[in-house]
């Protein structure tokens, strides 16, 4: 039998996926096409990266207890990580260059439609 810690840990992880899952499809619904998930580099990570209209959209899932504990999730450490991740997806994806930039953020909570926020955080890639 596995440490409750671990079951935890597991557990934990898995309504991450399927958080990251539901977001994919609740951006799909919104005609976004999605180009990559869980994009990960040294340095980084990348929970959705999507393409709508003129933009490329780097996408940060948060899945809480609580919607109002999924929106203070994103910390600046977390900013960070996405902006690493981002600048090295454009430098492997030059054909994107032209395109508007953006950090978008999905949050979700148990019994709650997603909650998609354009532009939730500034993105400073370079």
């Amino acid at each position: 039998m596995k440490p409750p810690t671990s079951q935890k840990r597991r557990a934990g992880h898995d309504f991450g996926l399927r958080a990251e899952s539901l977001a994919a499809l609740w951006l799909r619904l919104k005609l976004y096409k999605i180009l990559a998930r869980r994009y990960r580099v040294n340095g980084g990570e990348i929970d959705i990266i999507a393409r709508r209209g003129d933009a490329i959209v780097f996408v940060e899932v948060k899945a809480r207890g609580a919607m109002d504990d999924a929106i203070i999730a994103i910390t600046p450490q977390k900013q960070r990580r996405l902006a690493i991740a981002a600048a090295r997806w454009l430098a492997a994806n030059p054909w994107a260059a032209p395109y508007t930039l953006r950090a978008d953020a999905v949050f979700v909570a148990p019994r709650r439609l997603p909650r998609h926020v354009i532009d939730v955080m500034e993105l400073r890639i370079g």
